[in-house]
């Protein structure tokens, strides 16, 4: 049975991991018996799906994915203009563009986005969205959030914002906490071209990042982080266990297989997961793989129904889906 390695990790990653040798079929095994406390009956993890290309419907709220007190997750999708304004007060929002365009329309200007781009709403800033057959993902993180990645482009001070845009008036919705169910504060009709036109006073703009190669994170806040893996084809003979923070990932392109303590899950693009926290766990694929990842020191419990839960594997049947090997 293979080796492998195991890297020991704690947020905010500043520190190189601890390297530890293991024996995987032991890794991923049942306790031995005697000795010690009972163990517990751990639960499986759970793939989470929403279909990752668009599907025409009327407008309809977001989905909460995953959320607490101190952190929500949701996915949404659009194929027109989100008939109001949103101005969270207590959270930053940064947004994936997971298909189809948009174009975000905020008091630091307007900026379009596609496929593959992040975007950061800064806390207490106004903002509606014209999506084109879109999805996006949404995450409301405390604050502040600094950037990490490098920027790809800015909002601009544009009236109109898109083709075809004609000023009326238009609510503005303010929320507190993590602008989830029952946190709106206020509600009240607001002069939308006065709300842009407020881009030409200040030099304050949005910023756009994209995913780039290689594993790389994006924004840090206090109790989390957010970045971006992409692989050409990986083993899966290096393990992660966060002793100190839980990790949500999502699956942007390509297909693979997730091998944790808690079972053996294959993803596909539109599955989310969650990992939790001091759970040592890798991946395993063939060919090209993106997937997001949202790490946080804060619990954050899934609030959506599952798709599909892991399934528990012998070492030898996953030693057989690693690339390279003969089935």
């Amino acid at each position: 049975m293979p080796e492998v390695l195991e890297h020991l990790e704690a947020f905010p990653f500043d520190a190189p991991p601890r390297v530890l040798r293991r024996r995987e079929e032991l890794l991923l095994a049942a306790p031995l018996p005697g000795g010690g406390r009972p163990p517990r009956a751990y639960p499986l993890v759970e793939a989470v799906h929403f279909p990752p290309e668009y599907v025409d419907q009327p407008f309809v709220p977001p989905r909460g994915v995953y959320e607490s007190a101190a952190m929500r997750i949701e996915w949404q999708t659009m194929n027109a203009r989100q008939p109001f304004y949103h101005r969270n007060c207590g959270v930053d929002e940064i947004s994936f563009q997971v298909c189809g365009d948009r174009t975000i329309m905020t008091e630091l200007g307007s900026v379009d986005v596609v496929p593959g781009e992040f975007a950061r709403l800064p806390d207490g800033v106004a903002h509606d969205n014209y999506g084109r057959r879109d999805i996006h993902l949404l995450f409301y993180v405390p604050g502040p959030v600094e950037r990490l990645g490098a920027v790809s482009r800015r909002s601009e001070a544009r009236i109109p914002p898109f083709p075809g845009w004609s000023p009326a008036p238009l609510n503005e919705l303010v929320t507190e906490g993590v602008a989830g169910p029952g946190q709106d504060v206020a509600l009240s009709p607001i002069d939308e071209q006065l709300l842009l036109a407020h881009a030409d006073e200040t030099q304050e703009r949005l910023e756009v990042m994209r995913i780039g190669p290689g594993t790389e994170w994006l924004y840090r806040g206090p109790t989390s982080m957010i970045g971006t893996t992409a692989a050409a084809a990986s083993t899966g003979h290096v393990y992660r266990r966060l002793r100190n923070a839980e990790e949500i990932q999502y699956q942007v392109s390509g297909t693979r297989t997730l091998v944790t303590q808690r079972g053996v899950l294959h993803l596909a693009p539109g599955d989310f997961v969650r990992i939790p926290r001091a759970v040592a766990f890798a991946s395993i694929h063939a060919g090209p793989s993106t997937h997001l990842s949202l790490v946080s020191t804060q619990p954050i419990p899934q609030v959506a129904q599952d798709a599909r839960q892991a399934e528990r594997m012998a070492s030898s049947d996953i030693d057989a889906l690693r690339p390279g090997k003969s089935t």
